[in-house]
């Protein structure tokens, strides 16, 4: 697929690094609750390659997924990597035995949480490393200081190229841009969830990417309907279309829909070429959780 077909390109400020604008996330080949290995091992590793065939040159994954599962398959899949790929991950939580997600934050956990990705991605450096703050269950206020400057110490040291920041209030963004470089902000956005529609704006002047993740989730039943009446006059999925949205609403988005299956993976690219027409786009621009 060409790069038009994928929702145009976006160039990440200073860093000379193009993304297709849709990429995508490996958080769902990990098994049920994002932890252990995929109940198909062989499609895991068959959407990943599909992806790479379709255009796709932004994988977003994590560590802690699994834990290790997800970059083991990545590697297995990709290795060795075109070189036109770049690997997104994330760090700053660990799982339990429980498969909870816990705060990892500390200097020691820091370090070797880029150690355990880059070991299991089989690379020497990965492009981008999103320090996710986890001071709550969403974005919570507190200084982000004594994390980002451990994983500054890792980039200078050549083992992270580039650092983005996820789960972040504006305020830790403004924080953080102080500190160093922010080419990435990952945080919940999708039609009814529009708290940092400012945030956004603000980083699109500055060529700043924002991938917002679970882009469809949190609806009620009456915005799904909503949602629903679109994509059926449209003749898509409503995945689809909240996708459609998403890439209709600011040129510095880029989506990492998740799937386990080829099927559904074209489906998700199909989006990219989905034109939301003017009263499409009112209605959708009308769902917002209260």
């Amino acid at each position: 697929m060409k790069s038009t077909e994928l929702g145009g390109t976006f160039t990440l400020s200073g860093t000379g690094i193009t993304l297709n604008r849709m990429g995508y996330g490996a958080m769902q080949l990990a098994g049920p609750h994002v932890f252990g290995p995929p109940k198909d091992h062989d499609a895991a590793v068959a959407v990943l390659r599909e992806a790479i065939n379709r255009g796709v040159n932004h994988i977003d994954t994590s560590d802690f997924y699994g834990p290790h599962v997800t970059n083991r398959i990545i590697r297995e899949a990709l290795a060795p990597y075109p070189d036109d790929l770049t690997i997104v991950t994330k760090i700053g939580a660990v799982r339990g035995d429980d498969a909870s997600w816990n705060p990892a934050m500390s200097t020691d956990e820091l370090e070797r949480a880029v150690d355990e990705n880059l070991a299991n991605l089989g690379r020497d450096t990965i492009d981008v490393v999103n320090l996710r703050i986890m001071f709550g269950e969403g974005p919570t206020e507190g200084s982000i200081e004594k994390p980002l400057n451990a994983l500054t110490r890792m980039q200078r040291d050549g083992r992270v190229r580039h650092i983005g920041l996820s789960n972040v209030t504006p305020a830790q963004v403004a924080e953080g841009r102080t500190i160093t470089d922010i080419v990435c902000v990952q945080n919940l956005y999708n039609l009814a969830h529009r708290h940092d529609d400012s945030m956004i704006d603000e980083l699109a002047a500055d060529g700043i990417a924002y991938v917002p993740f679970f882009p469809l989730g949190g609806f009620s039943p009456l915005q799904s309907n909503a949602l629903s009446g679109v994509a059926k006059e449209l003749g898509a999925s409503p995945l689809q279309v909240a996708l459609a949205w998403l890439l209709q609403r600011s040129p510095n988005i880029l989506l990492i829909p998740g799937t386990s299956s080829v099927a559904h993976l074209k489906e998700n690219l199909a989006a990219a070429s989905l034109d939301l027409p003017e009263n499409a786009c009112a209605q959708l621009d009308a769902i917002r959780s209260k």
